[in-house]
């Protein structure tokens, strides 16, 4: 495989296909800038950026480093740390004013830091995305500090502002040595099929190899159980598994798009999607994760499962002999890890009815963090409501049994019953206290996700009412509030 390491191509033949970028910059390059804190893409320290040739110009994303196999950056510009120095004269722009706002203490973490700012200060010049305090929190969301606090590392962010040098992007033997890549030849302990027959024969060929796309999940069992895998199928560049787009009177959701590719498209068209999605992990994960993982996984907290379980969609599966099936989503999971998904399968896509999607739909998350960080209890609730009365509910839990789960006796009291009927949520909060038996553990008691369960759901029927609710999300805390010599608990006095 071939891919350009900050200023030259390089080509390796014979890693192991899990090899991951962080052990690369490390061990065969020496490029040690780059740092090893979690190896479960939890923390931030190892953070690249990764720069792509799409649609005639090079766009850049963050990733984790310690959960990337190097060979899926194939064809890819790979930056360390170490290169940004080098781009113009002096620091890069978020180097020198990591320094001038006093931006590190220890410094272990703050490499990470400063490649999740440089690539926001990349993205800026691609788009018309305005820097400020929201973008440079989204931007290091998934970057953790013990000892500087995130004042002056804000303050170095937004200090970024105007500077237009030092851009990545700019240089102009990049987009000619990356379009000489795309062609890069694939090791044969990695395969990158560009069709989904391709990637079932592979799979038929091969049975014992495992699919992977983000691999935010499956490169923890490398790095956390140290599992070695033989074999590795790509699934990037199969386009159908990218597909997300509206077709008939349904969108499809390919299974290997990106959180931040649903971002994206949600922004505009499904804003109470777009904010859910903020709250899942953090940047660097958002950019590689991918929807099909995080179903496939099974995990009984994973945030998506409860989403299109209150959408009713439908799992399109894949097998290795050409044959394809659709699997509801209500039946997909059979038990804790356990799926529909068999091992000579492919989850290709996920279809939800347009007018499902056009229903009052809300989906709240309550977690100890704000960002990066997994539920105790989410709720996706959609509503249909015809002259006054609700005609379909669906209220689905993420972080309340082993898998994820509809609260079918609570739907069931709401069923055709008035918008304004309290008597009926009263019905449904006491069955739906009943139907659910959640488990404590270090997360959440059993009694705080009832509660929690309860509470959302009577929030979800206050605003499909029309009731102003309290609602946090983003990042709430003033700018002023965070200024030296100011106390947050005296809401910004200063006694200084």
């Amino acid at each position: 495989m071939k891919f350009i390491l900050n200023d030259r191509v390089v080509e390796e033949t014979s890693l192991p296909s899990d090899f991951t970028a962080l052990r690369y910059l490390r061990e065969k390059r020496g490029l040690t800038g780059t740092k090893e804190g979690c190896a479960s893409g939890d923390c931030g320290a190892c953070t690249l950026l990764v720069g792509a040739l799409e649609e005639g110009k090079v766009t850049y994303f963050t990733l984790n480093s310690c959960i990337t196999p190097l060979q899926s950056l194939a064809g890819k510009h790979v930056v360390s740390v170490e290169y940004l120095a080098e781009l113009g004269e002096g620091l890069h722009p978020a180097q020198q004013s990591m320094v001038d706002a006093h931006g590190s203490q220890c410094g272990f973490c703050t490499p990470g830091f400063v490649m999740s700012l440089a690539g926001l200060y990349e993205n800026l010049a691609q788009t018309d995305q305005v820097l400020d305090r929201e973008s440079v929190c989204d931007a290091i969301s998934g970057n953790l500090c013990r000892c500087t606090g995130y004042r002056p590392i804000i303050e170095a962010g937004l200090a970024m502002a105007g500077q237009q040098d030092h851009l990545l992007s700019q240089q102009d033997w990049l987009k000619t040595a990356l379009a000489d890549l795309e062609q890069s030849a694939t090791n044969t302990n990695y395969l990158r099929p560009t069709s989904l027959a391709e990637a079932l024969a592979a799979k038929q060929q091969y049975p014992d190899a495992e699919f992977i796309a983000g691999g935010t999940d499956l490169m923890l069992e490398n790095t956390q159980r140290y599992k070695d895998f033989n074999l590795l199928i790509d699934l990037n560049n199969v386009a159908e598994i990218q597909q997300l787009e509206a077709q008939g009177e349904q969108l499809i959701i390919g299974a290997g798009v990106t959180y931040s590719q649903l971002e994206d498209f949600s922004q505009v068209a499904y804003p109470q999607l777009y904010h859910l999605l903020s709250r899942i992990a953090s940047r660097q994960i958002r950019n590689r994760g991918t929807l099909g993982g995080n179903v496939a996984n099974a995990s009984p907290i994973a945030d998506m499962p409860p989403i299109l379980l209150a959408f009713d969609a439908d799992v399109r599966l894949d097998k290795v002999d050409g044959s394809s099936r659709m699997v509801k989503m209500s039946e997909f999971y059979l038990g804790y890890k356990h799926t529909q998904l068999a091992d000579d399968e492919c989850l290709v896509a996920f279809h939800i009815a347009l007018d499902k999607l056009a229903d009052f739909h809300r989906f709240y998350k309550v977690s100890k963090r704000m960002e990066d960080d997994i539920s105790s209890v989410l709720l996706a609730a959609r509503f249909r409501v015809n002259e006054g009365r609700m005609t379909d509910v669906r209220l689905a839990f993420g972080g309340m049994a082993a898998t994820p789960i509809r609260a079918n006796a609570a739907e069931a009291c709401l069923q055709d019953v008035a918008l304004t009927d309290e008597v009926a949520l009263e019905q449904a909060l006491q069955a739906l206290r009943e139907e659910l038996k959640p488990m404590s553990d270090m997360r959440a008691s059993a009694q705080y996700r009832l509660d929690m369960a309860s509470n959302l759901v009577r929030k979800a029927w206050l605003e499909l009412k029309g009731d102003p609710v309290p609602t946090l999300s983003g990042h709430p805390v003033p700018e002023s509030w965070l200024a030296l010599g100011q106390d947050i608990g005296n809401k910004g006095v200063d006694h200084a």
